[in-house]
């Protein structure tokens, strides 16, 4: 069997992460590097005149001429952090490069930190991965499937079961059949108007949808895309080779899953999870760049606050 060159590709080692990002100067160049390419430039203002001020171990940015003062993270994912960068550095190394996933609870035995500390940090980059994810639609050829998150507490079985979260899985693929990109998103319910709201955010117009024929799914025609389908009725997914790759992936979804997270509150998180998830699988050919990605989204994206990630209760993964 050849090497499957994906799987085996180097990505960042290791030596190589501590060689670049090892040192707290070393991240907070590459941090500023990353915020301001052509050099500092005051955000109330726009001047580049600044100078540095220093409170312990914080540095400010000081414009010359308003007197204004902003922090390298001010702004970003690691707004308001009292970490070092390089725990959050740390974070995202390990993130972007374990393909099988990571939960918070490994994250926080490598980072040194409290679970709450690194569960913070682990929903902060996913829901940073999620978003940027999203304004991406698929397009051309695409497989499209649905299934459920959860459902293992007692309770009603099958779709009408209130312990699971409706998913749907949608893989763009090449003329050969090859996958390219990834949709995972939960929904409210499996039905034509839940789907064409889908569709219409994760879907260009046009875009050739096959599905196996569930009745929602004609919700993507609402949103102007082609809809075909095949009756799957007792056949293996061995036997419809139609939905090879939207199969695989949801198999790896639930893998994944299990193996790593074991559960979580899907109906609270299943949008950072799943979007995190088709990230990584959408970036899966260079996982250099992936680092380098989302060391970037964690620079340009906008904070997300610890109120809006829990909501109201409580949560663990």
């Amino acid at each position: 069997m050849p090497m499957n060159r994906v799987q085996f590709q180097p990505g960042v080692s290791m030596p190589e992460f501590f060689e670049r990002y090892g040192t707290e100067e070393k991240c907070v160049a590459a941090l500023t590097a990353l915020r301001w390419p052509q050099g500092f430039r005051c955000p109330r203002c726009d001047l580049p005149a600044h100078y540095i001020v220093s409170h312990g171990s914080r540095r400010l940015f000081q414009c010359r001429g308003c007197r204004h003062q902003a922090s390298l993270t001010a702004g970003t994912v690691l707004d308001n952090t009292k970490l070092p960068l390089r725990t959050w550095f740390l974070a995202m190394f390990l993130i972007s490069q374990d393909k099988t996933g990571l939960s918070s609870l490994a994250l926080m035995r490598h980072l040194g930190t409290s679970y709450r500390t690194a569960w913070l940090i682990h929903h902060k980059l996913m829901a940073a991965l999620a978003e940027h994810d999203s304004h991406e639609p698929l397009s051309g050829n695409v497989q499209l499937d649905d299934a459920y998150l959860g459902g293992e507490r007692p309770g009603v079985g099958g779709r009408g079961s209130p312990n699971k979260v409706p998913i749907v899985a949608a893989v763009q693929t090449n003329d050969l059949g090859r996958p390219l990109r990834l949709k995972v998103s939960p929904v409210s319910t499996f039905s034509r108007e839940a789907i064409a709201h889908w569709a219409r955010a994760n879907l260009l117009p046009g875009t050739d949808v096959r599905s196996d024929g569930l009745a929602c799914f004609g919700g993507v025609i609402d949103a102007g895309c082609a809809h075909s389908y095949v009756v799957v009725a007792a056949r293996k997914p061995r036997e419809l080779p139609q939905f090879t790759w939207v199969n695989t992936i949801l198999g790896n979804l639930k893998t994944m899953i299990h193996g790593a997270h074991k559960a979580f509150k899907f109906g609270k998180y299943a949008q950072q999870y799943l979007g995190a998830f088709a990230y990584r699988f959408n970036s899966r050919l260079d996982l250099a760049e992936l680092m380098r990605n989302l060391l970037g989204h964690a620079a340009l994206t906008a904070p997300t606050r610890e109120r809006q990630i829990r909501g109201v209760a409580e949560s663990h993964d």
